[in-house]
């Protein structure tokens, strides 16, 4: 297909972009809180074991949400999924900036946790039935938020946080009400034709062996990732809006390489052997960034090139998973993402613990054994993974990333 004929990925419907919009903002929860950890650590007197649980909280509800989101949303339809969605974001995120104690911002950021799965789980989903220009123009619109959001977190959380360790929640409360607005007043159509999942889809789902393989490998990767965002703002030693442009970098990084870098190499070479080349990279970085601990500079570089590992690695691992069994997509994705968000929720706290324990150089080299477990568990289930390998670049993705470079140039 000429690119010159094809419908670009920014010319969409209107509620395609109230669900973008609402996506960035998500996707900006992750990040938000990492420039203003130490700040709450010291206005709540909380210790960093206890400050990092906002991350673990926040990753486990979301978690365990997930696995009943697709049963949820094909009852009651995605619009309302996504209202109550974002309806909980900003009565919780409102909560947290209210709190008092850090024992209630830990316990609020869960309820975050809750609205977060509830719309990240149906967001993709709504905006491929919305976009024109077919699902693969829709993903790299996706991605793209996903990035914006996850570059963006840190920022806006570093520059808010220079005012107050309250401002970041306050934050996402404003942007939040604009973007359920949004999606009440712009995604209209016809009534979606609703196909009860069962309750049990998503556990039987992580029975099917290709699967189980990739879920149980994204929960070790994700031990690595989280550590490196969740952790490293406390040996940096930056104040708020330092840690958010350090942040905001490594966003950046994994933004490019999601939506660029990944999609590139996976025309180019099988899935499992980009993940088995990334995922022993990412682990010297970790150990790098162990050994440059007390040194920003150094810890400042090996995050932004981290940035750019686990954004290759986020993308192709979603690809993988889409890909893996012949189950909806949205029951695959639901059973995947909770038990990669589940080693996410262990990281940060364990972290901590290492770093009172030993030093600070201890939690990157079990962040770093972390990643290596991951690459161990894709190279033993080579063979369950072998049919992912099997497909071929779908032309109208490689159509789509070139609008988007052609687009963004």
């Amino acid at each position: 297909m000429n690119p010159s004929t094809t419908p670009s990925v920014w010319k969409q419907p209107a509620q395609v972009w109230a669900v973008a919009f609402a996506c960035v903002v998500a996707f900006m929860g992750i990040g938000l809180v990492d420039p203003i950890l130490p700040a709450i650590a010291e206005s709540l007197q909380a210790s960093p074991v206890e400050t990092e649980l906002l991350f673990t909280s926040y990753l486990l509800v979301t978690g365990l949400a997930m696995l009943v989101t697709s049963w949820i949303s094909s009852r009651i339809g995605a619009k309302a999924t996504l209202l109550i969605g974002l309806a909980l974001i900003i009565v919780f995120s409102l909560l947290c900036a209210l709190s008092g104690s850090v024992d209630a911002v830990i316990g609020f950021r869960a309820g975050w946790g809750l609205g977060n799965a509830l719309f990240i789980s149906t967001a993709l989903a709504t905006i491929v039935g919305a976009a024109s220009g077919g699902s693969s123009a829709a993903i790299i619109l996706y991605e793209a938020a996903l990035g914006l959001g996850i570059a963006v977190g840190p920022l806006l959380g570093g520059l808010l946080g220079e005012v107050s360790w309250r401002g970041p929640f306050f934050g996402v409360v404003a942007l939040m009400a604009i973007a359920f607005v949004a999606i009440v007043v712009l995604l209209r159509g016809p009534r979606e034709k609703r196909v009860p999942i069962p309750f049990s889809a998503p556990f039987r789902a992580l029975r099917r062996p290709a699967l189980a393989v990739l879920a149980t490998a994204a929960l070790f990767y994700n031990i690595g990732f989280f550590v490196l965002l969740a952790f490293s703002p406390f040996p940096l030693g930056f104040g708020a809006l330092g840690i958010g442009f350090t942040f905001f970098g490594w966003g950046v990084a994994l933004a490019v390489t999601s939506v660029w870098v990944a999609p590139f190499l996976m025309r180019r070479m099988p899935r499992t052997r980009i993940i088995l080349i990334v995922l022993p990279l990412l682990a010297l970085d970790l150990v790098a960034a162990g050994l440059v601990v007390a040194n920003p500079a150094g810890l400042v570089a090996c995050i932004v090139i981290g940035g750019l590992l686990l954004g290759i690695m986020n993308t192709v691992l979603t690809e993988a998973v889409m890909e893996a069994t012949d189950l909806p997509r949205s029951v695959a994705s639901s059973a995947y993402s909770a038990v990669r968000f589940l080693g996410g929720a262990m990281a940060p706290p364990i972290a901590a613990l290492l770093w009172h324990a030993f030093s600070a150089t201890v939690p990157y080299l079990f962040a770093a054994a972390s990643v290596l477990i991951a690459a161990l568990t894709i190279f033993l289930g080579r063979r369950v993974l072998a049919h992912i390998d099997d497909h071929a670049a779908d032309p109208a993705v490689e159509d789509a990333q070139a609008i988007l470079v052609g687009d963004a140039a």
